[in-house]
């Protein structure tokens, strides 16, 4: 993971740390709050047109703030951020059909997940051996999907939490593929960001215009009411163009483990949006297994960036650093861009 510049010193002495924590923290809370969004605003037979919608509405803006950035791309980062757009959309269509069939709550928790499948699959394809305080306390994070899972009794699990357990892996490959992918190395953040998500929109809209895959975009925008174009506009504008600026500004006045641990919170803030706005209900088993996958997540990755970076893992040469997941949300924050942001659903 590449290091960004050292924080530059604020005009007139040092800046409150909580000046810049509370800008990362409201990130949190939006990506917390987009689970229910998106529930709000799709159904099965919408969900490659709001995906459309949304991103095509945020990526103009986008590409006029990377300008000259964007143009400086060589041929070779284009198809690198090309593929990993395609990945990206494969874990925007994972998540935002997951939520049309489960709770808001259930999917913040699940996708939260990434955050220790991403040392695990570093684990595996550096061969070295995860500490056992990750392993604890990834196996506490399964445990606990189990338990929220089962929120109504023992039975099997719904569709919406497999595919939310199928983006959190989805969403693990595109944080490890980025920081193996040579070619986006030293490309700006931003522009990588841009041609992601426009190839990402592409794919959407490629298979939205496929006959029997769900509405079009266009039907989709008239038949939205105030209610869901406020609601599609707050995805767009606060969990992407919004999140994103806020990381890049942030990693630059203070570290990239600071905000990734802000990020972290999104999960907690999933969860109460979802049971104080969203009507959702955990039982006691649900309850617990939801303290099991915060509690397991966050001692995993606590564990995750304690383990030492620098040891060469057995039979593989120099082991490189092992990328952080995202809170889950480009870009995901420990891929080769600190600053990178990856919008939540």
């Amino acid at each position: 993971m590449s290091s960004p510049a050292a924080p530059a010193p604020a005009p007139g002495g040092p800046r409150p740390a909580w000046l810049t924590d509370l800008p990362v923290l409201l990130v949190a809370v939006v990506w917390g709050a987009s689970y229910l969004a998106a529930k709000g605003i799709t159904t099965a037979h919408t969900v490659l047109a709001v995906l459309v919608l949304r991103f095509a509405v945020v990526l103009p803006a986008l590409a006029v703030a990377a300008g000259r950035r964007l143009r400086a791309l060589t041929a070779a980062q284009w198809r690198g951020a090309a593929l990993l757009g395609l990945i990206l959309g494969g874990v925007f269509l994972l998540e935002t059909y997951g939520i049309v069939h489960t709770s808001a709550t259930n999917a913040g928790l699940i996708i939260s997940l990434t955050m220790v499948l991403t040392p695990l699959g570093e684990a595996a394809l550096t061969r070295t051996r995860p500490s056992g305080a990750f392993l604890a306390g990834a196996g506490l994070s399964v445990a606990g999907v189990v338990l929220l899972t089962q929120n109504g009794g023992f039975t099997t699990p719904s569709a919406g939490d497999l595919l939310m357990l199928l983006a959190a892996l989805a969403r693990t490959a595109h944080v490890l593929v980025m920081a193996r992918t040579r070619a986006v190395r030293g490309a700006d953040s931003l522009s990588l960001t841009t041609v992601q998500l426009g190839t990402a929109v592409v794919l959407f809209a490629v298979l939205a215009a496929v006959p029997g895959t769900g509405a079009t975009p266009w039907a989709a925008a008239l038949d939205f009411g105030p209610r869901a174009w406020a609601g599609l506009l707050f995805l767009a504008v606060f969990c992407t163009f919004f999140a994103f600026f806020v990381q890049m500004w942030a990693v630059r006045r203070t570290s990239p483990s600071r905000v990734s641990l802000l990020l972290g919170t999104e999960p907690l803030w999933a969860a109460a949006v979802g049971l104080t706005l969203g009507g959702d209900h955990l039982t006691p088993a649900g309850l617990a297994g939801a303290a099991l996958v915060l509690g397991g997540t966050l001692w995993g990755r606590h564990a995750a960036d304690r383990a030492p970076r620098g040891a060469a893992p057995r039979n593989v040469g120099p082991r490189k650093p092992a990328p952080r997941a995202a809170a889950s949300g480009p870009e995901a924050a420990g891929s080769p861009h600190p600053a990178q942001v990856e919008p939540a659903p």
